[in-house]
């Protein structure tokens, strides 16, 4: 199904272009049928983006409050937990951090001008002020901040509650399975939404090179290019910080998670290279203790190519609509996204929610994701193999960190068994037996 979506999203966009342009040719720029025209086909992409606004907040509640409930509470567990969040964060600053540096360098919305159908928000215009980004993190009451969509003070909430349930225990345990069946509902409803992902992009598109010609697509064409740029620096800059912990054994990490790599990227699925890529660690010399509670860990936590993704979006859209961000409030752009890219790992187009959510919160325009639709997919399948990597090489170094890495076995060999540790290994690990 989602490569049929795929397909069928490629067709919508083919449609959508050759239907604009048609458009363009067949009325003059400022003609009256064609402006209707054009609204009529913005309507698709409209309603596509109001059921994605209505997935945020129940999602973002229900799987940051699943996930930290069902943390485990050993010392082994918390300490291996806090060195990939240490790395988590370092590398979500770095990638988040590298698309804002991009996107102001490259300026590949610049010229656009676009108008936004509604006032542009507060946080937009208003000078940036620490106090007042500092007290829209903290609610007064979630089901306002569900109402408004306000992801920060959702997030915040969520810990708190995650946090609570995993200390009260069983009296708490009726709550995490709510909240894991919110979790799947709003999931399954995610799949839904996103069968109608076509007709948006063959809205919005069609709606685009209508009234702003084939230039456009030259600036899709700028757009992605620019972006691929972006993912080789990040490959870099992160298989140059794993040489700093494993060596040049960081470099032979790429020839055991090719496979996996290549799969994601085919699918545009992280989930997809997650088996593949467990069994090649195993092979790599990552023990399945290790990999079995870092990768998951990092699929959640760990999305480097989504993150600089959803920088790089969002300030794309502010250039197009004409909307000057302070470094102040790049800053705090920088900061939200941290947190709310935390929230929705494993949702089929996570960073499109991302960014509906980023925009909400900074007063931009949320339209603006329908100019991403069309070529979502392709900018997907990189920031997905991104993902794969950064996850492989976090799993490694925290591996190596615990002093639990092992000899590396043949990468194309027959499926081993998970690599078996000395007692030794085991107390620096996750053997949690106290006589030990």
């Amino acid at each position: 199904m989602a490569k049929r979506l795929t397909y069928y999203i490629l067709i919508a966009m083919v449609a959508g272009i050759a239907l604009g342009h048609l458009l363009h040719q067949s009325y003059p720029a400022d003609s009256r049928v064609l402006a209707q025209i054009a609204d009529v086909l913005k309507l698709l992409p409209e309603v596509f983006l109001h059921l994605i606004k209505m997935i945020i907040a129940p999602l973002i509640l229900a799987t940051l409050v699943t996930g930290i409930a069902s943390m485990g509470d050993s010392s082994a567990l918390g300490r291996i937990g806090g060195r990939a969040l240490g790395w988590f964060i370092t590398a979500s600053l770095i990638s988040i951090g590298l698309g804002l540096v991009l996107v102001n360098f490259f300026q590949p919305g610049h010229g656009l001008q676009f108008t936004a159908a509604a006032p542009v928000g507060d946080l937009a215009t208003a000078d940036f002020t620490l106090r007042h980004f500092v007290l829209e993190i903290f609610p007064t009451s979630v089901f306002e901040a569900m109402g408004k969509n306000n992801v920060l003070q959702i997030l915040v909430f969520s810990l708190f509650a995650g946090v609570a349930l995993s200390a009260i225990g069983d009296e708490g345990k009726p709550l995490v399975r709510a909240a894991e069946a919110l979790a799947t509902l709003m999931l399954t409803i995610t799949g839904y939404v996103m069968k109608a992902a076509p007709l948006a992009v063959f809205g919005a598109l069609g709606s685009v090179v209508a009234t702003k010609g084939l230039g456009i697509v030259v600036t899709y064409g700028v757009f992605v290019s620019e972006f691929y740029f972006g993912l080789l620096l990040l490959w870099v800059l992160l298989f140059s910080a794993g040489f700093v912990f494993l060596g040049r054994r960081a470099f032979l990490l790429a020839r055991y998670i090719r496979e996996p790599v290549l799969l994601a990227f085919s699918t545009a699925s992280s989930e997809s290279a997650l088996p593949k890529l467990f069994e090649q660690l195993d092979r790599f010399g990552v023990p399945r203790r290790i990999s079995g509670f870092v990768l998951p860990l990092g699929y959640s936590f760990n999305l480097d190519g989504s993150m600089m993704y959803t920088s790089f979006a969002t300030l794309f859209i502010a250039q197009a609509y004409n909307i000057h961000l302070s470094a102040g409030q790049q800053v705090a752009m920088l900061l939200t996204l941290m947190i709310t890219s935390k929230g929705i790992a494993g949702v089929p187009r996570a960073s499109l929610v991302v960014i509906a959510a980023t925009l909400t919160q900074f007063g931009l325009p949320v339209e603006g994701v329908a100019l991403l639709l069309g070529v979502d997919t392709f900018l997907d399948m990189g920031r997905t193999a991104t993902n794969v990597v950064g996850n492989a090489m976090a799993t490694a170094v925290i591996t190596r960190w615990e002093g639990m890495l092992q000899p590396p076995l043949d990468p194309d060999a027959d499926v081993p068994l998970p690599p078996h540790d000395t007692p030794e290994q085991g107390r620096k690990g996750l053997n949690l037996d106290p006589g030990v």
